[in-house]
């Protein structure tokens, strides 16, 4: 979704990149609804829980690989720039592009939450409708505040039809294109 009138861009696309290549490796930056966000850099169990998700996606799927920390143009007219916790993906989808890849090829996007005052809107409000407006089929958010894991799918005009919430230790369905069901009971491991 492109940011209201009212809300006009901080800056351009090209500032914002041009911004980000500059940063040191301790700040991660993304571009989302025309604002510059600092995302946390990850903690341990926040990298356990993609590597969790990597594995099972792997056994499922041997043809995707799970590209941890992929940059992504996104959002209508790909005007946003989204540093992804995970972007699955077929094999070999990525190659010869650069920090800020088409999302094209992308079947699902995987965001864990982060412990820090921006991850509502971040991570469940301006991710998901920027992934939905970048037509990325499916949307995994793994919420460590509530212990739960949300399936948004079927993106159509920026925003998903569909979404499924269930709890830690359930089984989750993830629909085609991605196709697997995940056991998310040794997710209980990182509930606080």
């Amino acid at each position: 979704m492109t940011p209201s009138p009212a809300a006009r861009p901080q800056m351009t696309v090209e500032d914002f990149e041009q911004i980000a290549r500059a940063a040191p490796e301790t700040v991660t930056l993304e571009f989302i609804q025309g604002r510059l966000e600092v995302k946390p850099v990850p903690d341990g169990d926040h990298d356990e829980i993609i590597m969790w998700v990597l594995r099972q996606c792997m056994q499922h799927r041997p043809e995707l690989a799970l590209y941890p920390e992929r940059g992504l143009k996104v959002e209508a007219y790909r005007a946003g720039r989204a540093r992804v916790d995970g972007a699955l993906a077929p094999v070999g989808t990525f190659a010869g592009q650069g920090e800020w890849a088409d999302p094209a090829g992308v079947l699902m996007a995987v965001e864990v939450t982060s412990h820090d005052h921006d991850t509502d809107r971040r991570d469940r409000i301006d991710k998901r409708d920027g992934y939905a407006a970048a037509a990325i089929p499916v949307y995994l958010l793994i919420d460590r505040d509530d212990h739960s894991v949300t399936v948004h799918s079927e993106p159509e005009a920026g925003t998903y039809r569909s979404t499924s919430k269930t709890t830690y230790g359930a089984d989750v369905r993830i629909p085609s294109p991605v196709g697997i069901t995940l056991n998310t009971e040794a997710l209980k491991d990182f509930a606080d």
